[in-house]
């Protein structure tokens, strides 16, 4: 009988016995491929349908360690090599990028245009197949939204190597999916995505960070109301915990006229005395300090009784918050607090995810949390992956 390195080197240039080094929060698979075109990789995934492998789609590894190690973990299919930008119709504002493309250099490629994909991401190396995957944004989420809002086509290979298309310039979806919203904060589990297509924006003559520092959420909240409520129209609106209280700050894009007359406008509405900077200031748009990362929903008023907005913790005026736990945290400490912030967040219809943690922290903690649509994800699971051979047990209720 042919070993599985056999046959997936038969249809890849790029495949060989996987290390420690490859583990997937301990998980350690027996191989990786590393597919260079969309038809490698279907033929990757073809191969693997046939030796009944499981499948963990790699990127870059910047959120690799989110969620729940896979139960099993036989093929890492490594996108490193899909790095190409497959199309830029720069007349259009649309761009086709391969799943490996770094965001970093896909900005820069946009930028010589005067264009950007409105998707700002705090870790360094982010590809575009891991940031739709992940279902990740940054700031910008506020007037732009997350990668659900900006695909408007998918390309991904099902379990079984079937190539699959949505959106973009050829519609066809699948089973009357709309893949590039349902692929979305997937996490692996329906497909590996190979090519996304964006909706771009023209870059910005001007920008300001306007932002000043409240002493409560109370004060956060009145402070975020009252620019989203007025007419300065702000890119993004961000919170964070600080030693000296929290800091309030907008994100104003435009005009170079235009984004000073909406600076002196924000700074009014902070009360006089806010600091106006041309770059963002340290605490903006990154993940807080901590060995555990929780990411907390909420509609946007919830911040007014955000109790949990103290020593390392952000918040976006879209409706997104992160808290960082310290590293000497007890499990147990862990989870009573993770606890308690669902409690408190219920009122409000918010919720609250682990997104990283130390094994013995992750082990002791209910990572997902509730999730009242658990019966519609399995039915979409079993659509896609009846085998369950995709990234299985990554996602919520073991999908």
């Amino acid at each position: 009988m042919t070993a599985p390195i056999d046959s997936l080197a038969k249809v890849c240039g790029d495949v060989r016995a996987a290390g420690p080094e490859d583990g997937v929060l301990g998980a350690v698979p027996r191989l990786v491929a590393a597919p260079a075109t969309v038809a490698e990789a279907a033929e990757v995934m073809r191969a693997a349908a046939e030796l009944g492998l499981a499948v963990v789609p790699r990127g870059m590894e910047t959120r690799l360690d989110w969620g729940l190690p896979p139960e099993r973990c036989d093929l890492l299919v490594d996108t490193a090599r899909l790095d190409r930008i497959v199309e830029h119709e720069a007349g259009d504002l649309v761009v086709k990028a391969e799943a490996g493309v770094r965001l970093g250099d896909l900005a820069a490629a946009l930028a010589e245009h005067g264009q950007r994909l409105a998707l700002d991401s705090p870790l360094p190396g982010a590809t575009v197949g891991g940031t739709v995957a992940t279902g990740s944004a940054g700031p910008l989420r506020l007037l732009y939204g997350s990668p659900r809002d900006l695909v408007i086509g998918l390309t991904i290979v099902r379990a079984d190597g079937r190539i699959a298309r949505s959106g973009g310039k050829v519609v066809k979806n699948v089973a009357g999916y709309d893949l590039g919203r349902l692929f979305a904060g997937s996490w692996g589990t329906l497909g590996l995505i190979v090519e996304a297509t964006f909706r771009l924006h023209p870059m910005p003559a001007a920008a300001a960070y306007v932002s000043t520092v409240v002493p409560d959420p109370a004060a956060a909240h009145e402070a975020v109301q009252s620019v989203l409520h007025s007419p300065v129209a702000p890119s993004a609106v961000e919170c964070a915990a600080t030693p000296d209280g929290i800091a309030v700050g907008a994100l104003l894009e435009g005009v170079p006229d235009g984004v000073t007359a909406r600076s002196g406008q924000v700074n009014d509405l902070f009360g006089g005395g806010a600091r106006v900077e041309q770059e963002p200031p340290a605490w903006w748009g990154g993940y807080p300090d901590g060995t555990t990362l929780i990411e907390i929903t909420a509609p946007p008023t919830a911040l007014a009784h955000a109790d949990w907005l103290t020593g390392s913790a952000t918040w976006s005026a879209a409706g997104r918050g992160l808290l960082g736990l310290p590293g000497d945290l007890t499990p147990e400490r862990a989870a009573e607090t993770l606890e308690g912030l669902r409690a408190a967040l219920a009122p409000h219809k918010g919720g609250a995810v682990v997104r990283y943690a130390p094994e013995p922290v992750r082990d002791a903690l209910d990572v997902w949390g509730p999730v009242p649509a658990l019966s519609l994800m399995r039915r979409v699971k079993d659509q896609f992956d009846p085998e369950r051979r995709l990234s299985p047990g990554r996602f919520v209720g073991g999908i």
